[in-house]
């Protein structure tokens, strides 16, 4: 185990020179053994302090200093300390002192030859009018941009190349003992704007001077390739390019992508190992340029930290100077490592040599080491258990703080000792009890204790299984380092399913979820479609159809849309009355896309799930999706929630998905018909015949009309009219009018089909002016071509003779009564006449 620590080199009563002149706000150079301080000054005239530190002080009142004072007024662009190829022949320090006009002045340090002596002036450009904007030093060569003066004879195209008068040059260049050897100047880029150049090992990166600038460029002089990258961008947008030096055709093929792009402002650069480059953005960003091009984010400064800021970097860590507060943090993730205080304000300088950086302040130099922590078994002292407890102060200051009116940052320190948030420092105590004793251990403990205890077992009880959760992940990220290749993918393979099936089973996702859920999706969409499959329990039976054994809480989460509906959306299927437009969907897919951050609801991800990987069953998951939506259970529950405001059809979602997956890919173009007809909506049915009209797609046209004219006598009526109005305009159907009029409906009347017809009869094409001679002429018979492709009544007889007959055949309803005799039915017989008469006893008779 190791920390950073400070360790001074040196105080600047060491130092020669006017030291107390220092101000913090001075440009200072320092050499990389860190023994050579310059100062360059531009008030009240333009002049270079050096500052130099002896290693035998005895010698210091015989020694000379490289104290310049220009007479010409002419500014100091940089200055540079060239490589000691030479070192063999003496200990010394060279350094080349670089003029705004092209000029540049050679001196070397030799502590026993009297310190600092010139060795040689030269002309840096070719042009004596050229201006030096920006040099570099990379390996054996002296890199500049410089500013060519503007055309004489061609004032109006200087004017119209505006301030692309730029080039870049190069000089290789060989030290010896008393001079130095330079090569002939090369021009590696040309037409280009004003760049500050900056060497970072290998590369020379190109970085814009101004705010305008949107990108920047990154050169391997050893490969004389550019690359082009910006910073609102984690890939370069144009990669290696070596055949091209003229500013203007490099980025000629990407200059409408750049002139769209809203970059951030580049406000400090700092050299990385390996030919990367540290840059601090004006939106707070500490990025990393890598050095295969990859522009990735490490850290975000706080609004109130991103002025007074030096940055670099020392092997896998990252060095923030703010204030004075020396802020160290892991490279890799940008966890904060360490924080040292320091006495005052400084400046950070990274080492060329790829040696420990050193911190430049009023009190003195520092270099910033490692030092080892000879603490016995130091890494089995690190336990899962304390970062987990940080953890969960981490996630409470961040919900905190999104819920504070208060500007004031909340941090970890301020939770615990501030007393005021008790849930945090409850639940890190649960956490740290829970690892240090086992589930089995707390059971016993909590079936002694009582009273006060007995809730916080109770709190333990119902938080057990987050807890084991949570200690499952930890421990699989510890089992993830050291791993090999198919083991990590194993358990990357594991983690990503227990991930979807844990989301899935949450009846309502929130935002954060939702987001979770589609970086998963992003990240691991081979292992994301294995592990739905299982959550949703996806069987095919075969062609036919597609089954699903989930619990309706998983199909609830899946069909549900999220928290609030995307703009996207919301335009892609406008109001439920309209139809689906696929031009309205493309245009919506569109601006899906411009939106990098849009989050994708459950369905919509499950669906470019199956568009990518089994495209063959997107109708039949739609399908599915519907049963499970029409399901008894599932559709009361989902009937009482909130997402039933905005009902949107399940196969408008996705056509809109599958609109916008074109745009990447070629997919089949049937997708389209088979969304609609499995929808089962009548309007949805007639698109989908329309477009099958429209591709001419005549046997499927017939085939549609069998199958969706039994589901409803409207939808019947309405299919029977659209093909009878293509048979009144074209030929096509000829073959299939004996099924077209067996659809015909009972309803239908040989008057609506005339009129039907009648209407739809293609318009004649206009006649031609006749001469005045053949006015008199006869008008041609009707129907005289006989490749005539007009309706007949000879191919509407079948029909209309179906539909008269059905209207004069009398009607069975009334049968009975049309079938009755004229006249009435014979009346019933009579009783027998002869009947025995009884006498009564008074002498009469009854009958």
């Amino acid at each position: 185990m190791s920390r950073f620590v400070l360790q001074q080199l040196a105080n600047f009563v060491d130092y020669t020179n006017k030291s107390e002149t220092l101000n913090a706000t001075d440009d200072v150079r320092l050499s990389p053994d860190g023994r050579h301080v310059h100062v360059i000054l531009s008030e009240p005239k333009v002049s270079l302090v050096t500052l130099d530190k002896y290693d035998r002080p005895q010698l210091v009142h015989n020694q000379r200093t490289l104290d310049l004072c220009s007479t010409r007024l002419v500014p100091i662009v940089d200055v540079l300390y060239l490589d000691n190829n030479d070192s063999g022949k003496g200990d010394f320090v060279s350094a080349a002192v670089v003029y705004e006009n092209g000029k540049a002045e050679f001196w070397k340090f030799h502590e026993g030859e009297g310190g600092w002596s010139l060795m040689q002036t030269s002309d840096l450009c070719n042009s004596p009018r050229a201006k030096v904007v920006s040099v570099c030093v990379c390996s054996d060569l002296i890199i500049w941009c410089e500013e060519r003066p503007p055309s004489e004879s061609t004032p109006g195209l200087a004017s119209a190349r505006g301030k692309l008068r730029h080039c870049v040059c190069r000089r290789d260049y060989q030290l010896q003992k008393g001079s130095v050897i330079l090569g002939g100047v090369r021009i590696s880029l040309h037409n280009n704007p004003k760049f500050t150049v900056m060497a970072s090992g290998e590369y020379v990166h190109l970085l814009p001077a101004s705010p305008l600038g949107k990108f920047f460029l990154s050169w391997c002089p050893r490969r004389d390739s550019f690359r082009v990258g910006a910073t609102c961008r984690a890939t370069p947008v144009k990669k290696d390019s070596a055949t091209e030096s003229d500013f203007r055709k490099l980025i000629a093929d990407c200059l409408g992508y750049l002139s769209a792009l809203d970059a951030p402002e580049i406000c400090d650069v700092s050299p990385a190992a390996c030919g990367g480059l540290l840059m601090l953005l004006d939106t707070g960003w500490v990025c990393l340029l890598q050095k295969d091009g990859t522009l990735r984010r490490v850290h975000k400064l706080a609004e109130n930290d991103r002025t007074r800021t030096s940055i670099c970097t020392f092997e896998d860590t990252l060095l923030i100077l703010v204030g004075q507060n020396l802020h160290l943090l892991d490279l890799g993730c940008g966890r904060e490592l360490e924080t040292i205080t320091l006495k005052s304000e400084g400046v950070l300088f990274a080492n060329q040599a790829d040696g420990p950086p050193h911190l430049f302040s009023k009190t003195g130099l520092y270099k910033v080491s490692r030092q080892d922590l000879k603490v016995k078994s130091a890494a089995e002292n690190i336990r899962p258990g304390a970062l987990l407890v940080e953890a969960v102060f981490e996630e409470a200051c961040k919900y905190y703080q999104q819920r504070s009116l208060s500007r004031t940052r909340l941090t970890v320190d301020a939770l615990k000792k501030g007393g005021k948030f008790q849930a945090p420092i409850s639940l890190a105590s649960i956490l740290r009890d829970f690892l240090s004793s086992g589930p089995k251990q707390k059971a016993a403990e909590a079936s002694q204790n009582g009273g006060c205890a007995a809730g916080q077992d109770k709190l333990q009880v119902s938080l057990e299984p987050e807890l084991k959760a949570l200690v499952a992940v930890e421990e699989l990220k510890g089992s993830l380092v050291g791993s090999t290749e198919d083991e990590v993918e194993a358990l990357c393979e594991s983690l990503v399913e227990k991930e979807v099936s844990r989301l899935l089973s949450t009846s309502e996702l929130d935002h954060d979820e939702l987001l979770y859920l589609n970086s998963i999706f992003n990240l691991f969409p081979c292992q994301a479609w294995r592990a739905a499959q299982a959550a949703l329990q996806l069987h095919c039976n075969g062609e036919a159809s597609l089954s699903s054994r989930a619990p309706p809480d998983v199909w609830k989460s899946v069909l549900s849309p999220p928290p609030s509906v995307p703009a996207s959306l919301a335009l892609a299927n406008g109001s439920s009355k309209h139809r689906y437009s696929p031009a309205k969907a493309d245009h919506n897919a569109n601006c899906t896309s411009k939106s990098t951050s849009a989050t994708l609801p459950v369905f919509e991800l499950l669906c470019h799930s199956v568009l990518r990987f089994q495209p063959a069953w997107l109708p039949r998951f739609l399908e599915l999706g519907q049963q499970q939506q029409g399901s008894a259970g599932l559709g009361l529950s989902l009937a009482a929630s909130s997402w039933s405001e905005n009902n949107v059809p399940l196969y408008k979602r996705a056509l809109a998905v599958l609109s916008s997956a074109r745009k990447e890919s070629d997919q089949p173009q049937d997708l389209e018909v088979e969304l609609l007809m499995a929808s089962g909506r009548p309007n949805a049915i007639l698109q989908a015949l329309r477009i099958l009209i429209g591709r001419q797609q005549w046997e499927r046209v017939t085939q549609m009309a069998q199958k969706f004219c039994k589901q409803s006598p409207l939808l019947n009526k309405e299919i029977f009219t659209t093909l009878l109005c293509e048979v009144a305009q074209h030929r096509d159907l000829d073959p299939y009018l004996d099924l077209l009029w067996a659809l015909c409906p009972e309803d239908l009347t040989v008057t609506t089909i005339l009129n039907l017809v009648l209407k739809n009869l293609p318009l004649p094409s206009t006649p031609q002016p006749l001469p005045m001679s053949l006015t008199s002429s006869p008008s041609p018979a009707p129907f005289a071509d006989p490749q005539s492709g007009h309706l007949t009544i000879g191919l509407l007889k079948p029909l209309l003779r179906k539909v008269l007959q059905r209207e004069t055949k009398p009607s069975q309803r009334y049968a009975d009564i049309l079938q009755s005799p004229s006249f009435p039915p014979p009346a019933p017989p009579r009783l027998p006449t002869e009947h025995s008469r009884t006498a009564s006893p008074d002498g009469s008779s009854t009958c």
